[in-house]
């Protein structure tokens, strides 16, 4: 059994834990929450991080759906200011990491 997670900040923070997921058959990520980044940059980013490297893995965007597509799973990007509002439940999370720094 999985958990499904979202996560709050795609910086540094929530890219790294999107890669450590990747790992875990145990987490799924279902949405990703920054008011940032635009879906395509967040793309680029996980894709090709300055640190870490590339993610290794398919992954593709889909700006009128705001999605990202990891290796055929779909993840729901919000893009909200005040958290409150985000409606992780209609994306499935369980939990949610805060990841904003």
């Amino acid at each position: 059994m999985s958990i499904n997670v979202g996560i709050n900040g795609f910086g540094r923070i929530g890219r790294l834990v999107m890669r450590m997921a990747k790992n875990n058959p145990k987490i799924n990520i279902v949405a990703v929450n920054d008011p940032f980044i635009p879906v395509d940059y967040m793309e680029y980013m996980y894709k090709y991080d300055t640190i870490h490297g590339r993610c290794g893995q398919t992954v593709s965007h889909d700006v009128e759906a705001k999605t990202l597509t990891i290796d055929g799973k779909t993840v729901t990007v919000f893009g909200e200011m005040d958290p409150s509002k985000i409606q992780w439940g209609s994306a499935g999370a369980d939990y949610v990491v805060e990841s904003t720094g």
